[in-house]
């Protein structure tokens, strides 16, 4: 399959070669130009895996997205959210009828993207999808190497619009077959699990965060106290989910840390012995933060307040991030009042959900 791959954050750079090695044809693009240039150069990415280590070879590195974006059947943005206006913006002029557009994970980028694009008088018939989690457990280990602990086994997704969902599923199930599909975009938005794991480890950790040159938040940071916040964190997003009327499974964070039920299997043991996540993390700039937290997390408690769900550990964690970088976070772009949303009813949203803009 012909996939397009857009970005250059660990995820992208794990894309880009797992793809490949799958056997599909690749077309790799990140803004970054400077940073591109070694890999247009040599476009061979180093791969490291429980197999071994290997070069996969990228069948096309683009100086431009059009030219990446051209004739591919899916396209894979595995970037942050705080990308994703940017991306669409430089993607909308190149867009066709029947191409995917997969965010893992999407913080519901699959709908603002899709709004940018509009609002861009690109009209074309595409299908968004996002699920919960990256595909991969990845860290970059240098300019094009990347070192991949675990690769998910099931990937909970939702498309937008819904109507289109069965083709979404069809073009994402030729690259990833762990995918399984949820019922809307907004229900797969809601399986994010960034805005759960993280926010609790930073905030709950943010003085050793500040005070160790590094510290791993999932090994050290990942006390019983923090554990217990995170807990009742997701059983607010579970509750908020089952509050707007969307059904099991919501894919617990516990599993992620007691079975092999979760996204990954198995992984939260795998993901500590790794030791590619003791990192400095700095709390304003950190995508933990400016992602996970900025965005994610006011996006869950903004929904929460629409579907009149009682929140109080979203909130709270939403208050002290808040005052760690100085400003209120409940009015930031990605809430529903931001988004021009809030004042739907529960049907008018579905059906949008549904059926996208006329």
């Amino acid at each position: 399959m012909e996939i397009a791959v857009l970005g250059g954050g660990h995820g992208c750079y794990a894309a880009a070669a797992d793809l490949s090695e799958q056997g599909h044809t690749v077309r790799f693009w990140r803004r970054n130009a400077q940073a591109l240039q070694s890999l247009a150069q040599n476009p061979v990415i180093h791969l490291k895996d429980s197999q071994g280590e290997r070069d996969i070879r990228i069948a096309k590195v683009c100086a431009h997205i059009g030219d990446a974006v051209a004739g591919a059947q899916l396209i894979l943005i595995p970037s942050p959210a705080v990308a994703q206006l940017d991306i669409a913006r430089a993607l909308a002029p190149y867009l066709e009828d029947g191409q995917v557009v997969y965010l893992p994970p999407g913080t519901f980028g699959s709908y603002i993207m899709s709004e940018v694009v509009r609002a861009e008088g690109n009209h074309a018939e595409v299908t968004w999808a996002e699920t919960g989690t990256l595909p991969w457990l990845v860290r970059k280990h240098g300019p094009a190497s990347v070192a991949i602990t675990m690769r998910a086994t099931r990937l909970p997704t939702g498309a937008y619009p819904a109507k289109r969902s069965a083709h979404a599923m069809e073009v994402i199930g030729q690259a990833f077959s762990s995918v399984e599909p949820c019922e809307d975009a907004l229900s797969g938005a809601l399986m994010n699990a960034g805005p759960i794991i993280h926010p609790p480890l930073i905030i709950m950790n943010a003085a050793p965060l500040q005070h160790f040159e590094a510290w791993d938040i999932h090994n050290e940071g990942t006390q019983p106290a923090v554990r217990s916040v995170t807990s009742k964190l997701d059983n607010e997003r579970i509750a908020i989910r089952e509050a707007i009327g969307y059904k099991a499974p919501h894919f617990p964070l516990s599993d992620h840390y007691e079975n092999d039920q979760w996204m990954y299997g198995d992984s939260h043991s795998k993901l500590v012995d790794s030791g590619d996540w003791r990192e400095k993390i700095d709390l304003h700039t950190h995508r933990y933060m400016t992602e996970d937290t900025m965005l994610g997390l006011a996006f869950l408690v903004s929904v929460a307040g629409w579907a009149d769900c009682d929140a109080p550990v979203a909130s709270g964690l939403l208050a002290i991030a808040g005052g760690i970088v100085g400003r209120d976070l409940r009015f930031g772009e990605r809430s529903l009042a931001a988004l021009g949303l809030a004042h739907l009813s529960r049907d008018d949203l579905r059906a949008l959900l549904v059926s996208g803009r006329p």
